[in-house]
């Protein structure tokens, strides 16, 4: 009996930020916003045993606070008479920059537990 090869993490991961299925690339990975679809409808592969739980809220916060911050040393000359003006666009930037993460770090978990055979990801036996 041989072990099964090992599954493409880079590849999951490229599915996964980009909403796709880490199985087969072609379904959704999201039925709404963040819900994650019982299974691909493309292959059928079974999507319910994720596990992100505040994973991707973290990886969001991370890369969101290190991009405004760079911002506000950037910006912080420019505006320095019109601060509500910079705490505006600051404002905006992580709100909109956070909506737009918070998915695709919700897909990267998810693929990366696929890939991993994480938390009921593993193949079948037979």
């Amino acid at each position: 009996m041989s072990t099964p090869a090992p599954r493409d993490t880079k590849l999951a991961v490229r599915r996964g930020l980009m909403l796709r299925c880490p199985a087969c690339g072609e379904g959704k990975l999201f039925g709404r916003y963040l819900k994650v679809n019982h299974s691909c409808a493309a292959c059928g592969e079974e999507l319910h045993h994720q596990r992100a739980d505040d994973g991707p809220a973290y990886l969001t916060i991370l890369v969101v606070v290190h991009v405004v911050g760079i911002a506000l040393h950037s910006l912080v000359g420019r505006y320095q008479d019109h601060p509500l003006q910079l705490a505006l666009i600051l404002c905006t930037v992580a709100t909109v920059l956070s909506l737009v993460l918070l998915p695709r770090m919700k897909g990267l978990m998810v693929a990366i537990q696929w890939a991993k055979e994480m938390h009921g990801f593993g193949r079948a036996t037979s």
